[in-house]
């Protein structure tokens, strides 16, 4: 794999990046919302933090790829 190549597939994991973090945002205010009604859905409550730790588990592993451990 060239140089050119690597950067390319670099720059779509950033962006990549850069759409899972905003959707784990998004997950956080739906979060807060729903947690801030009286008659909060908990099922509902339970399956958006699922989804918002699935999110955090993807954002974790893209990042590994793109800023690898030095020391390894």
């Amino acid at each position: 794999m060239n140089k050119s190549t690597r950067m390319e597939q670099n720059d779509v994991l950033r962006v990549k990046l850069e759409v899972l973090k905003r959707e784990h945002r998004d997950l956080d205010d739906a979060i807060d919302a729903l947690q801030d009604r009286a008659n909060a859905d908990m099922l509902t409550l339970k399956r958006l933090k699922k989804q918002k730790l699935a999110l955090k588990d993807q954002i974790v592993s893209l990042e590994d790829r793109l800023l690898p451990d030095i020391i390894a």
